[in-house]
């Protein structure tokens, strides 16, 4: 475990702004790409992917030096797990994820003129659904460290393009990510899910990330051959 981190309140800071800005994102290019799409799905949800993966890879490369730019409950849940930030930490971040990106979304409302306070009547419930939210989770854990243990650099590139893709071949266009879930379930736009959908959201998600973290374990907290070295 590092000792090196910059302080706790820095890496605070790193996590409210970037989870804002990646919620901000996902929900504003949703409202924006439907608006522009009159009522053609595929070309909404194609502006929604392009614009959270483009963001995703801003934020990693940005905010990762300070704080691991993870956004994301369950990878800081992981983290934890694995001793590379501090239960309390891993606490804080969360309280500080949950926190900006709510703010993130209040924003995106705010720039397109609609209520504040909504709630989304999208239902995203039922076996598909939830498969595909632990599979989705499982995939993005599995990214993060795999990416982080063999091409450190390029993982603003993988967890971004990991998203991309994961927007398009899950049934939920994959979450991911508790906090955004419980954001996306006060937003009645494009992106969002019916409030009383979301704990089942948030459940698979974690379910699949803690089997994701053993599988980490499991693959690459082991020496490994030469011919498995990454590339340099």
């Amino acid at each position: 475990m590092s000792t090196d981190k910059p302080p706790l309140g820095r890496r605070l800071v790193a996590e409210a702004l970037g989870s804002f800005f990646l919620f901000a994102t996902v929900i504003g290019s949703g409202i924006m790409a439907a608006a522009l799409a009159q009522g053609n799905d595929a070309v909404a949800l194609i502006g929604n992917t392009a614009a959270t993966g483009a963001i995703l890879f801003v934020l990693i490369t940005a905010l990762g030096p300070i704080s691991g730019a993870q956004m994301n409950p369950a990878v800081s849940l992981v983290a934890a797990s694995r001793r590379e930030i501090g239960w309390g930490d891993a606490g804080a971040y969360i309280v500080a994820q949950l926190v900006g990106g709510i703010l993130g979304m209040l924003a995106a409302h705010a720039m397109f003129d609609l209520p504040l306070l909504q709630y989304s009547d999208k239902v995203r419930s039922g076996g598909g659904q939830w498969l595909s939210e632990g599979i989705a989770t499982f995939g993005l854990v599995l990214t993060i460290w795999g990416t982080a243990k063999f091409r450190p650099k390029a993982v603003p590139a993988s967890v971004a393009l990991y998203i991309t893709a994961a927007y398009w071949f899950t049934a939920s266009t994959s979450f991911a990510n508790p906090a955004i879930t419980v954001a996306r379930s006060l937003t009645d736009s494009f992106s969002g899910i019916a409030p009383g959908d979301a704990p089942g959201f948030i459940v698979v998600q974690l379910i699949g990330a803690g089997l994701a973290a053993l599988a980490v374990r499991a693959m690459f907290d082991h020496p490994v051959g030469d011919e498995a070295m990454p590339l340099r």
